[in-house]
């Protein structure tokens, strides 16, 4: 394939997203209506077939050629030069705006197109009927183009850039019904949140910018002697970097203590909810980290940090999801918990260098089978919503896997990868973040810090096996019991949100065996610029009994509970109020948050306003009365008579007289 056919298809990635959307946003609501959905699938489907033959051929063709040419590994399509500073020597800067394609970005890509492919067939679906239909697939294109740009960026002010894009994109879906107070409530949430990360965001870049005198990748991240020189120059200020990096990534991925905005988003559409969770925006803090993981090395602090942040919480969020009742809810705490096992692995480099590229494999191979079956667990939820009349409430059905035999078994393949289930594809990926940490653990400093990180996710994945399987069960299981809003015999999902359901599932069954199994991910992302292949890729037996055993034993648990001996769940709550109360009311958070932190400053915004209406007004008031005072004898001059001016000209030119003829002087 020839370079140019290469660029041409990297630019059709998010290209063909971008195009859509300004087609359905400018002839949509007039003229398409709900045919709004054609300019979408094309779109989404150009670019997965793009990313997977970015996957497949491009990049790894230009593995050949780095090799010959002892160059960096990618491919960069270029573009144009969006600011010019002057230059670098000089103390200024040039930022192009380029895609650059690797082997992470290809691996990223090829999950984030395909899933959102498929999520938005079965929107088509799920929001037919609705009067904002066109604005939806609009901003849902939007949302695509901006992840394609953030992952296919190729300096860090670009990916900032596209950083705030799929941030807006965000706020624009999860506000979609914003004449629903809790929709726009939930759409500010997320937005006022992320604005904390992106400040540490932007100052990371500010000190990379002076550090290295550029922004682009291959310089701050692909040069090791420019790493070296940097390192000499200024070791205190990329000390920093890490950090300021990873409280950005820690808001959009939604890691404590700022994780609190993505469960309210669950007010949005559920297809928004499925791209959110699984492909797009809470992805980015974790692609971050790993396309940043060379600054990370020069810092093994900031490291542990990211492990211990990422341990927190995936177990926290994991207690929270135990007593909840609205399944997308549980869901949407099983996404942040997941998203914290993948932060977990990304820290394990503290340990020793030799670690620190597997760890990132294990965190971004957590990802990419994460993608998959959070896709299909939200998408049966939105199903099972749809079929109960927008109940979600698990509480308020039972049995509905004789009515929905379809999202029945499509939900337990997701629900069973999500588990852990050996030979799916959350097994293999949960396992390899369970082995990183547990050769950490032997480190003589860090050691015991991984030790304890290593048995939190043990625990959290049992957590997660039952939570799960009680969703599982309290919606599927039990005596056929239907709302009243479902009617008397709710449907199972049509064709066009049905298929995408039975792929997912295929994927979410066999996509980590298939990776998993031949090593085939680690292989492939070794590729990426800065990571050392591994020495040793081998199968831990003994850690993947044990957490076969763990994940066998939550759903065991779960059964028992909700199936076997359906009083057991709230007699344990009865007999432990406080602790229920403590994960069914989030750990109240939410509340402290308010106390701490929305209270005081609404109060000091309510002492501003005071000041502003009684102190700043008054002023500028009484400054804008001077002249209408001073004027206050002269208006009586002005009385409108003529008889009046005739006389004020008179005496005006009697005393210019005077003055001419020295009688003032």
């Amino acid at each position: 394939m020839s370079p140019e056919a290469q660029h041409t298809i990297l630019w059709l990635i998010p290209g063909a997203p971008l195009a859509a959307a300004i087609i359905i946003a400018l002839l949509g609501p007039k003229w398409l209506g709900e045919r709004s959905r054609w300019p979408c699938w094309i779109a989404q489907a150009i670019s997965a077939v793009c990313a997977l033959v970015l996957l497949a051929n491009i990049v790894p063709n230009n593995w050949v050629q780095a090799a010959d040419d002892n160059g960096p590994v990618g491919v960069v399509a270029s573009g144009y030069t969006w600011l010019d500073l002057g230059q670098a020597d000089d103390g200024g800067m040039q930022v192009r705006i380029d895609l650059r394609a690797d082997a992470i970005s290809a691996l990223m890509l090829a999950m984030v197109t395909t899933v959102s492919f498929l999520v938005s067939v079965f929107a088509a679906g799920y929001m037919h009927g609705d009067r904002g239909f066109p604005r939806f697939f609009a901003a849902f294109s939007l949302f695509v183009f901006s992840m394609c740009m953030l992952v296919l960026s190729s300096n860090y002010l670009q990916l900032y850039i596209f950083w705030e894009g799929v941030g807006l994109c965000s706020y624009l879906l999860i506000g979609y019904w914003y004449e629903r107070p809790a929709a726009a409530a939930a759409a500010k949430k997320a937005f006022v949140v992320n604005r904390i990360g992106d400040m540490g965001f932007i100052l990371a870049i500010f000190l990379i910018w002076t550090s290295f005198n550029s922004l682009d990748f291959s310089s701050v991240l692909f040069d090791a002697d420019q790493m070296r020189f940097a390192l000499d120059q200024h070791p205190n200020r990329l000390a920093w970097v890490p950090f300021l990096l990873l409280i950005g990534a820690m808001a959009k991925s939604a890691q404590f203590p700022l994780h609190v905005w993505l469960p309210d988003a669950m007010e949005g559409p559920t297809p928004v909810s499925a791209l959110i969770h699984a492909a797009t925006m809470v992805t980015a803090g974790v692609y971050l980290i790993a396309r940043s993981m060379p600054l990370f090395m020069n810092v093994p602090d900031a490291q542990v940090l990211v492990s211990v942040v990422g341990a927190v919480t995936a177990l926290l969020t994991a207690l929270i999801a135990l007593t909840q009742n609205d399944l997308k809810r549980v869901l949407a705490y099983s996404t942040v918990s997941q998203l914290g096992f993948m932060f977990m692995a990304l820290g394990v480099g503290a340990a020793g260098a030799h670690l620190a590229t597997a760890g990132a494999t294990a965190g971004m191979f957590h990802l990419f089978t994460h993608g998959f079956f959070k896709a299909l667990l939200f998408l049966t939820a939105g199903s099972v919503m749809h079929s109960m009349g927008d109940v979600i409430d698990m509480r308020r059905f039972s049995g509905l896997r004789r009515a929905l035999p379809i999202t029945h078994w499509t939900f337990l393949c997701g629900a069973a990868a999500l588990a852990g289930v050996p030979l799916l594809s959350g097994f293999w990926s949960k396992d390899e973040i369970l082995v990183v940490l547990h050769e950490a653990s032997e480190h003589p400093q860090y050691g015991n810090y991984f030790a304890t990180i290593y048995w939190i996710a043990t625990i959290t994945a049992a957590l997660t096996a039952f939570y799960t399987f009680r969703a599982y069960f309290m919606t599927f299981w039990g005596p056929e019991r239907f709302p009243a809003e479902a009617g008397h015999h709710p449907h199972d999902a049509p064709p066009v949100m049905a298929w995408p359901l039975r792929l997912l599932a295929v994927a979410a069954l066999g996509i980590g065996l298939v990776t998993g199994v031949t090593h085939w991910f680690a292989r492939y992302l070794q590729h990426t610029p800065s990571m050392e292949p591994e020495e040793h890729m081998v199968f831990h037996v003994d850690l993947m009994v044990l957490s076969s055993a763990v994940a066998l034993a939550g759903i065991a648990a779960a059964w028992w509970m909700y199936v076997r001996r359906t009083g057991v769940a709230s007699g344990v709550a009865s007999r432990a109020p406080f602790l229920y109360d403590l994960s069914a009311k989030k750990f109240f958070l939410d509340e402290i948050y308010n106390a701490v932190i929305v209270l005081p400053l609404r109060l000091v915004a309510k002492l501003m306003y005071l000041i502003d209406v009684f102190v700043i007004d008054r002023i500028v008031d009484t400054v804008g009365a001077l002249p209408r005072l001073l004027s206050a004898g002269p208006r009586l001059l002005h009385a409108g008579f003529v008889s009046n001016y005739a006389l004020m000209m008179w005496v005006g030119l009697l005393a210019c007289l005077g003055y001419m003829l020295g009688l003032f002087s």
